[in-house]
């Protein structure tokens, strides 16, 4: 299979992802394409977005500017591009939820995060995110931790940081405010960080961290 045949197939792949509403390939167009790069995942997902488009990304991906210019050196390009490192675009820590609109509710009204989207009829499987921090949250109708073990040992579901000491308490004090539910008050750690751990409507502890000073 020639090289320029792969990419065609990988130009369709992207397009099938995003007509499926595969969040993921969400921060691959808005890392390759610049007209998408100021919208959110959801934004992306239900914008147009078609073959061409998906052409552009490959080309974009493989160091050209367009389609046509990968065409005439497709074979170089991906030579050139065998090897190098794979890059990781993002990261969401994973929430086994029992309710998914108590959950979301919850991150929105209490955290101050904002859904990406939510999938499923009925829904069983959703995004958050504040800034840079994004979570995933999947419906489960059976046990996912053994008792209490999760508080028992500390056990994190995530763990989110901040760029100053300021910051991390400027944020305790809001929440604290608002009544979340807390694991564990502000604290410094021997470690040099100043950390805070809540905990969502299903038990799941998330980690608050940032510098001590």
């Amino acid at each position: 299979m020639s090289n320029l045949e792969n990419l065609r197939k990988q130009a369709k792949q992207y397009l099938r992802w995003h007509r499926e509403r595969y969040y993921p390939v969400a921060a691959i167009i808005r890392e390759h394409l610049p007209r998408f790069r100021a919208l959110s995942d959801q934004e992306i997902l239900t914008a147009a977005f078609r073959l061409a488009d998906a052409q552009e990304l490959v080309a974009r991906k493989e160091g050209f500017e367009g389609w046509q210019a990968l065409r005439k050196g497709a074979s170089t390009a991906v030579s050139t591009h065998s090897h190098s490192q794979p890059i990781l675009t993002s990261v969401a820590a994973h929430l086994y939820v029992r309710d998914l609109k108590t959950s979301t509710d919850f991150f929105t009204t209490k955290l101050g995060f904002s859904v990406d989207f939510v999938y499923g009829d009925p829904p069983f499987y959703g995004q958050v995110s504040r800034d840079n921090a994004r979570l995933a949250l999947r419906y489960m109708d059976e046990p996912f931790f053994a008792e209490d073990i999760r508080q028992r040992e500390g056990l994190l579901s995530a763990s989110i940081t901040l760029a100053s000491a300021g910051e991390i308490k400027q944020l305790f004090l809001a929440y604290q405010a608002v009544g979340v539910p807390l694991a564990q008050p502000l604290r410094n750690e021997p470690w040099g960080a100043k950390t805070f751990i809540l905990k969502d409507p299903d038990g799941n502890l998330i980690l608050f961290a940032g510098p001590a000073n």
